[in-house]
């Protein structure tokens, strides 16, 4: 079990007068922070398309994959995560996050 990758599900509303350049801010910080952090896999993120309007305010989300739980876990405490938290906080872009994390499990027969 200890070296299924995890994946960090951050789902985000942005305070309603965010600029869409303060948005690419934080996609792009996380672009050139995450290649410094040892056991990232994988980072996509996106905006909300879902017609079901089940999405209770939460209008992106970011999904980082680590190798692993304890690459995760090296990751929250990493300094170059907690200085990138302290600069998205001071700017006080966002309204509301939720964060999961979770082990992907093999339903359809492909690795993913």
């Amino acid at each position: 079990m200890e070296n299924q990758i995890v994946r960090h599900a951050i789902l985000v509303r942005f305070q309603d007068d965010a600029t869409e350049d303060q948005l690419q801010g934080v996609f792009t910080g996380l672009r050139e922070m995450l290649p410094k952090i040892d056991g990232v896999i994988g980072f996509e993120y996106g905006s909300n398309n879902s017609p079901e309007g089940l999405n209770r305010g939460l209008t992106h989300i970011i999904v980082i994959t680590f190798s692993s739980a304890q690459a995760r876990d090296a990751y929250l405490s990493h300094p170059e995560h907690l200085n990138f938290a302290e600069r998205i906080g001071r700017e006080s872009i966002i309204r509301e996050l939720l964060v999961l994390d979770y082990i992907p499990q093999n339903v359809g027969g492909r690795d993913t």
